[in-house]
């Protein structure tokens, strides 16, 4: 089992960039694949991006180009370099954890985009 705490949301202006972080406990986060998520207010929670143990990433349509997933494994850490936000960026942003079919979430940081 893995616990995970995100940080570093906050409130930016349009344009702006943030980097959000998603620390895991225990010794085989190595192992797991980590993706972040997002719920806006009034929607359903929807992906983002992830990274695969190998280091691949994957991201949606709505972030491509704009938003970077990267970890440290010697960490035990995962991030999301997000740029040249927007209003619809604005969700409470969630790590998540997923070994063999089992998924594991953090708590949630809230991303607020607005001037």
């Amino acid at each position: 089992q893995v616990q995970l705490v995100e940080s570093g949301g906050g409130l930016v202006q349009p344009g702006g960039s943030l980097r959000l972080s998603c620390v895991g406990s225990g010794s085989s986060f190595r192992m797991y694949t980590m993706g972040w998520y997002r719920q806006a207010p009034g929607k359903q929670r929807e992906y983002v991006a992830h990274i695969t143990r190998g280091g691949s990433t994957y991201y949606a349509d709505s972030v491509e180009g704009r938003f970077t997933i990267s970890r440290d494994n010697a960490k035990n850490t995962v991030y999301l370099q997000m740029n040249n936000l927007n209003s619809e960026d604005t969700a409470v942003y969630y790590c998540k954890a997923e070994l063999y079919g089992t998924n594991y979430w953090g708590q949630g940081t809230q991303v607020t985009v607005s001037s």
